[in-house]
């Protein structure tokens, strides 16, 4: 039996249960004469180059052992899917002797894959809870002082409209103060003309 490994490429926007249909029609492929080892999900990754006008792809990393008949039928089925940016098949062993070791031996390593990947899907869990509630505290921080910028507008409002309205009230007060002073200036000059007049009378005298 040969050891081989299947690397292939899955376009990012695909989702979770897209990418596990792919991998459920490779098992398939493998049930009859094959020996599945282990599946690893290497996670969203930044390309080399760009293909299909994608600047990221989905990698997986595929390991089996063959007698070497079912790789063409696992790249004609890759080929086939359009989600599939790329492919590429690697022997890594010309004879594996102890079949059973290796089956064990990747057994325990797709066991501890499992278990890093419920580790970061609790992790990116944490994350995003943390975002919200950093985005939950700005939008907080937000509605927080635009209630207060309302309530200064509100105010300089209010101090407006009273200083206008005792701008208004000013020119009345003084316009009452000159009507009494022109009231009372006619008065004073009648008074003067009366002392005025007996002092000439007393002169007569």
């Amino acid at each position: 039996m040969r050891e081989y490994e299947l690397n292939f490429i899955i376009q990012p926007e695909i989702s979770e249960e897209g990418s596990a249909a792919i991998l459920a029609r490779l098992d398939a492929e493998l049930e009859s004469g094959s020996e599945r080892l282990c599946c690893d999900d290497l996670g969203k990754r930044k390309l080399a180059y760009e293909i299909q006008k994608f600047q990221k792809g989905h990698y997986y990393l595929l390991s089996f052992l063959d007698a070497g008949p079912v790789v063409p039928h696992l790249e004609r089925l890759l080929r086939l899917e359009e989600s599939v940016l790329r492919f590429l098949t690697v022997k890594v062993s010309d004879n594996v002797v102890d079949v059973e070791a290796r089956k064990a031996e990747a057994a325990e390593r797709e066991a501890e894959l499992k278990r890093r990947a419920v580790e970061r899907a609790e992790r990116e869990a944490e994350e995003a809870r943390a975002r919200e509630e950093a985005e939950e505290e700005q939008r907080q921080a937000a509605a927080q002082r635009s209630a207060e910028a309302a309530e200064q507008a509100e105010a300089e409002s209010d101090g407006e409209e009273a200083a206008e309205a005792s701008a208004e009230s000013a020119p009345a007060e003084t316009s009452e103060g000159s009507t009494t002073s022109e009231t009372e200036a006619p008065a004073a000059t009648e008074n003067t003309e009366a002392s005025a007049d007996a002092s000439i009378e007393e002169d007569k005298s």
